[in-house]
């Protein structure tokens, strides 16, 4: 089904009516079935995180707009192996967002999925999928290019019009700070940056678990106790684990964290207290002197 041919009707709820049309900013994409609001949502939502990782082996899986998992791999099939461990449950019926071409061996792997997204698919990834039930979208527009094709938010509110620039934040080594006296290593500092670009993308007040480029917990959208809620999806699997914050926490988060083991945390901000009690536990600490807060 051709990008002019791709049409919704059903918002999300059945009472509710949609529409989709072709803008300046549409990339060039394909998908072998109808797709709903809801699934355009989740699409995107995939494609903004692979975004980040266009240029390594990546796969995400989405539901609706939250983000559910996301592993980095050697190769595609290792990505989406430590993907579907990563959160078995919602790997089942989800969107899977993937940043290389999909061949037979990962469609097999992907036969639960409700859909598949990918640059490119082999004939025999598309026979497999389409004799299982399984949609595939193909994403023509180069990853690379494809924060290029974001929009400026508009919201059609009763108090007025918000309009906002999209979020193109990038870590920068003068604001990447080590505030601690524990110092990470090489590997704990490239699962933080992995594990800030996942939280930069979740609804806030989000929380992202990470240990060895694969996320072990996602926690978004909760009012509070965010910590506690994604420590205690990750288990015993936090032990030496990364933890990515959008916002700043409290020492009370910290404890929290202390028990279960995490070995640094990255923040925006971090107070002297916060500091100290890392400190006393031996917590790496990494500030970005910046938010990302997304409602």
């Amino acid at each position: 089904m051709k990008l002019e041919e791709i049409k919704i009707t059903t918002g999300e709820n059945e009472s509710q009516s949609a529409s989709l049309e072709n803008n300046d900013k549409t990339i060039d994409y394909e998908t072998s079935k109808p797709l709903s609001w809801s699934d355009i949502i989740s699409i995107l939502k995939g494609l903004d995180v692979i975004s980040e990782f266009y240029d390594v082996k990546a796969a995400v899986t989405t539901t609706g707009a939250g983000i559910c998992a996301v592993s980095l791999g050697k190769d595609i099939l290792e990505a989406i192996v430590n993907t579907m461990d990563s959160d078995p449950i919602d790997f089942m019926s989800s969107v899977m967002t993937l940043s290389s071409e999909v061949d037979s061996d990962a469609a097999k792997l992907l036969k639960e999925t409700k859909i598949v997204v990918a640059p490119k698919f082999t004939k025999n990834a598309k026979e497999y999928f389409e004799t299982h039930g399984v949609c595939y979208v193909t994403i023509n527009t180069p990853l690379k290019d494809y924060k290029k094709y974001l929009s400026n938010t508009v919201l059609e509110t009763p108090l007025g019009t918000l309009t906002q620039t999209p979020n193109l934040s990038e870590l920068d080594k003068d604001n990447f700070k080590v505030v601690s006296k524990t110092k990470p290593t090489v590997e704990q500092i490239e699962d933080a940056v992995f594990a800030w670009k996942i939280a930069k993308h979740a609804s806030s007040r989000a929380i992202v678990v990470v240990k060895d480029l694969k996320t072990t917990a996602v926690a978004q959208g909760l009012q509070s106790a965010s910590i506690e809620y994604a420590l205690d999806y990750s288990c015993d699997r936090s032990k030496e684990a990364i933890l990515a914050s959008d916002m700043s926490i409290t020492t009370h988060d910290l404890n929290v964290a202390a028990q279960g083991r995490i070995s640094l945390i990255i923040l925006p901000f971090a107070s002297k207290e916060l500091i100290a009690a890392a400190d006393k536990f031996n917590i790496a600490i990494i500030t970005t002197g910046f938010t990302n807060i997304l409602y």
